[in-house]
């Protein structure tokens, strides 16, 4: 039995919209960063470090889908500035995994906090129906972004 669905709703449409929107708040988000600011490639290493546990610089560029030799730059950049740590993998002493620093756990979340800070200043002129609805899309965009 097929499970063929009908809708009214163009899902091309729907998915060109959130591309369009999406990227202009990322873009935004983005522009209103501070000079010395973590670069896209070191966040996403950290929080990759952050979600997963420690990791070997080949598995976090596997899983950023980046070459290893720009994750080794990465990471090593990372590492001067003490965001992460290289040590000896515990279940293989001969392979050397990074993880989080506590200063790099801090860095991230100050980051966060301050880009809450800035969406939740552009979310003022917002009605409590505008909230609630941005609020009840969340866990939609989360599942999208899982399915990517």
């Amino acid at each position: 039995m097929s499970s063929h669905r009908t809708s009214t709703v163009d899902r091309d449409a729907v998915a060109r919209a959130l591309f369009v929107s999406m990227g202009l708040l990322r873009r935004r988000l983005r522009a209103s960063g501070s000079p010395g600011e973590l670069t896209f490639p070191e966040v996403a290493a950290v929080a990759r470090l952050q979600r997963n546990g420690p990791a070997t610089s080949a598995e976090l560029a596997r899983l950023e889908q980046i070459s290893p030799q720009s994750m080794g730059a990465t990471l090593a950049g990372l590492e001067e500035r003490q965001l992460v740590r290289r040590s000896a993998d515990p279940h293989d002493g001969r392979r050397v995994v990074m993880s989080v620093t506590e200063r790099g756990a801090r860095v991230m979340e100050r980051r966060r906090d301050v880009r809450v800070e800035q969406i939740a200043a552009a979310l003022d002129g917002f009605t409590d129906a505008e909230l609630h609805c941005l609020l009840a899309a969340t866990p939609l965009i989360q599942r999208l972004a899982d399915g990517l």
